[in-house]
Formats: C-alpha cells, sequence, structure tokens
C-alpha cells in the first residue's frame, strides 16, 4: 500500500493520522532558544498561552530533509512507494525538505512530493481524502492524479482577528494591502497560488461569520468541511452547528490550528475549509 506523508501544518492530529496511516513530519516553534515540536513536544494550549502571555515572540523552522530521509527509510520496510503532501513551498521550505530527503534516504522507494500550495485544513481535506483512497488500494500514480485535481476543490477561508502576525512573520502574502485598515474592520482572506490573499473586510466578527457561511453555502456540492481556530473554539462550536444545515454536522472535521501555523495567523482567527464535490 502507498504511504501517505505530510507535515503538521495539515493540522492533522495524531489520533486521526493513525487511523488512516498517515505520517506526520512536525515543523519547530521556538520562543527564544527553547524549541518545541509543533503538537508533538507542545500542546496547541501551552502554545497560544505563551502566545497571548508571554514576552517572547516565537518563530518557527521546518524539518531538516534528513528529518524526511528518516521516514522515507522507515516506511520503506512496509512499502515501495511513498506520496509525500507540503505546505505552501511560499509559505515554507518544508517542501524543498521533503524533496531534498530523497537523495539522503537510504533505502530503495519510490517517493514522490507534491506542492500544495495550500496550508491548514486546506491541506489536510485533502491529505485525508488520498490516505482513504491509499487504503483502498490506489497506486501511487492514481494518488498523484487524484491530490493535483483535489487540490483545485479544496478552498479555505480564514477570519484574521489581527494582521499583525502575518506581517511580523512576513507572511502577509498579497493581504499586504489589508494593513494599515480601521482597526474595526476585520480581514478575510484565503491562499491562492501560495499565499495569504485578501477576500475582504467586514466590520465585525459577526459579519465575518456571515461571510464565510454564505461562501460554503454557495457551493453546489460539499464532499467534505472543515472549522479550526486559534483561541476561540466557543465561536468555532457555533459555526460548525451553522454548517450542520449544509452537510451532516458529525461529518464535519473540528480542529485547533497548530502551533506553528498559530505563530502567523494570531489569537481568534477562525478557519472554514470546504473540499468541493467533484464535478461530474
Amino acid at each position: 500500500m502507498v504511504k501517505i506523508v505530510t507535515d503538521s501544518l495539515s493540522d492533522i492530529t495524531s489520533d486521526i493520522a493513525q487511523g488512516l496511516g498517515i505520517t506526520v513530519v512536525p515543523l519547530t516553534v521556538l520562543f527564544g532558544h527553547e524549541a518545541y515540536l509543533d503538537r508533538v513536544t507542545i500542546t496547541t494550549d501551552e502554545f497560544y498561552r505563551r502566545l497571548i502571555n508571554g514576552s517572547v515572540w516565537p518563530t518557527t523552522t521546518q524539518p531538516t530533509p534528513k528529518a524526511f530521509a528518516d521516514v522515507y527509510d522507515k516506511l520503506a520496510e512496509q512499502t515501495d512507494e511513498i506520496l509525500v503532501i507540503t505546505l505552501s513551498s511560499k509559505m515554507s521550505g518544508t517542501y524543498q525538505s521533503a524533496t531534498g530527503g530523497k537523495s539522503l534516504a537510504t533505502k530503495k522507494c519510490r517517493v514522490e512530493v507534491i506542492d500544495s500550495q495550500t496550508v491548514a485544513m486546506g491541506l489536510g481535506l485533502v491529505v485525508l481524502a488520498t490516505a482513504k483512497k491509499a487504503q483502498n488500494g490506489a497506486k501511487l500514480n492514481e494518488l498523484t492524479d487524484f491530490v493535483h485535481h483535489a487540490l483545485e476543490r479544496s478552498h479555505l477561508i480564514i477570519y484574521f482577528d489581527t494582521l499583525k502576525y502575518l506581517a511580523k512573520g512576513g507572511r502577509i502574502g498579497k493581504a499586504s494591502n489589508l494593513l494599515g485598515s480601521l482597526l474595526s474592520v476585520k480581514p478575510l482572506a484565503t491562499v491562492k497560488d501560495g499565499e495569504i490573499t485578501p477576500i475582504t473586510r467586514v466590520r465585525s466578527f459577526a459579519a465575518g461569520m456571515d461571510h464565510i457561511y454564505n461562501s460554503v453555502a454557495a457551493f453546489p456540492s460539499v464532499e467534505a468541511l472543515a472549522v479550526e481556530h486559534t483561541t476561540n473554539p466557543t465561536e468555532a462550536d457555533k459555526m460548525t452547528d451553522r454548517l450542520g444545515a449544509i452537510v451532516p454536522k458529525e461529518s464535519i472535521r473540528r480542529s485547533t490550528v497548530s502551533p506553528v501555523i498559530g505563530v502567523y495567523a494570531g489569537p481568534g482567527a477562525l478557519a472554514v475549509t470546504v473540499l468541493e464535490g467533484e464535478k461530474k
């Protein structure tokens, strides 16, 4: 069976990953000289507590090529085909490390690496769908084609309470023109061509949630949905309940945004990802 590998910015938790046979390679978040593996040696709760209350501004770094090579060698004991799907190469050097790891691996195995050009559950929903196909016996070439087409159907909509974390972290992308907005105006953005890209501005959190809901409702077919947040679980619950009018509530993926993404998203962010149904 083809083994699926992704990184921790897919926001796929360890329990879900284990259930589908997905290997998640963690990025690293740093508070000064203190380094923590994303969701491995620091929890989301601890990270956001330190982000909000701490005096040290966190930074991040990607996994090394050697970290990926070690994963490839371990999985090569179980398979001869590995598919790696990483976050956008415009946001991190993780894709380059995943590619570089191929030449460092010592065991023979075919490894294909795909730059998703997205992040968070925009990546995660595609990885989950791919892993299910792999479990059903799909081969590597088929899965590679599936991923490319699925990424075209993946739509991430993000509400930011503030853009200062994106700006300070250098990940502002095409949303830079939203900086300097009135403090009462909140930005909504997506990921397009691998970068954070503005959608619109709204006057309130409630207006932002209305925009997200209406955007989801406009899709003629929805295969999967995910709701994730940084520090506002109650509002994420409310959005999940609301989206239950579109798809069965129990099928909606819920997640807390990983610490590494949280460095840039900041407190108060909420995102919804739609995996659009395949066109007949």
